[in-house]
C-alpha cells in the first residue's frame, strides 16, 4: 500500500458531487503479506498503505496498495467500491467489487483480475461472527473461475484486547487451468489473531497455517502494526 497517496484520489472524484464523507488513509507494516495464509512477498515484510472514503448511506470508495514479490512484479495496487448495512442491531452486510492490479514489469498486468465480495455480520454478546465470500470470475487474469468461503469470530478477552478466529477455503472452479498444487484445486487456510491497540496504533499478532505443502503457504507469525489518520 505504497505510492497511492495522489493517485489514488482519481477515483474518488467521480462521487465528489455526494454528501458530506470520511476521508482516511491507513499506513501498515508487516512482517509478512499474505493472502488466504499465502506470502504474497516471499516470507518477507511489507509496507502498505490505503485510502478511502466513506459515506453517510454506508457506501465507500477506496485503493490499498502493497509490495508483493512475483519475479518482476514488485507491486499490488488494489480499487474497490462498496457498501455497508446494518438490518439491525445484530445483523450487518459488507458488499462489493474489487479489482486487483500488479505492476513493476510489462507483463504484471497480465495478472489484473475483479473480485466481488459479500461480507456478513453477526454481534451477540459472546462476539461478532462473520460469514464472508469472494468470487471472481477472472482469476490471476487466466480465465478461471474462483471463490473463497470464510467463518470468522472475534471476541473481546479484556478491555482492547480481542481475539480473532477464522477458517477460509479457496477453490478454483476450473482446474484444468489453475491448480494451487499438483492436482489440488482447493485448499484450506486458518488463522489465530490476537488484536490490540496502543495509543494510536492498531497491534495484530497472528499465527496461522494452510494444507499447501509449499514453503509460501506453511505455519507462520505475522505481526502487522497500523495507523490510521483522517484527512
Amino acid at each position: 500500500m505504497k505510492k497511492i497517496n495522489k493517485i489514488a484520489l482519481l477515483p474518488l472524484a467521480l462521487f465528489s458531487g455526494l454528501s458530506m464523507a470520511d476521508l482516511s488513509t491507513t499506513i501498515t507494516a508487516a512482517s509478512d503479506y499474505t493472502f488466504n495464509g499465502v506470502s504474497q512477498t516471499q516470507n518477507d515484510p511489507a509496507i502498505q498503505g490505503s485510502i478511502d472514503k466513506s459515506f453517510d448511506s454506508g457506501f465507500y470508495v477506496g485503493s490499498w496498495a502493497s509490495n508483493v514479490d512475483f519475479g518482476d512484479t514488485d507491486i499490488e495496487w488494489d480499487f474497490y467500491i462498496g457498501k455497508y448495512h446494518e438490518f439491525n442491531t445484530a445483523w450487518s452486510v459488507d458488499y462489493g467489487v474489487a479489482y486487483y492490479t500488479y505492476h513493476g514489469a510489462s507483463e504484471s498486468s497480465d495478472g489484473n483480475y475483479p473480485e466481488a465480495y459479500a461480507k456478513f455480520g453477526y454481534n451477540n454478546a459472546l462476539g461478532k461472527t462473520e460469514f464472508n465470500f469472494w468470487y471472481s470470475w477472472d482469476y490471476f487474469g487466466v480465465d478461471v473461475g474462483h471463490t473463497i468461503a470464510m467463518v470468522a469470530h472475534t471476541f473481546e478477552i479484556a478491555p482492547n484486547h480481542s481475539v480473532r478466529a477464522s477458517f477460509d477455503v479457496s477453490n478454483s472452479l476450473d482446474g484444468d487451468k489453475w491448480l494451487w498444487k499438483d492436482d489440488e484445486k482447493s485448499y484450506h487456510h486458518y488463522r489465530l489473531a490476537y488484536q490490540t491497540s496502543l495509543d494510536a496504533f492498531n497491534i495484530e499478532l497472528a499465527a496461522e497455517n494452510t494444507n499447501l505443502d509449499i514453503d509460501t503457504a506453511d505455519e507462520r507469525i505475522v505481526l502487522s502494526v497500523s495507523r490510521t489518520f483522517s484527512m
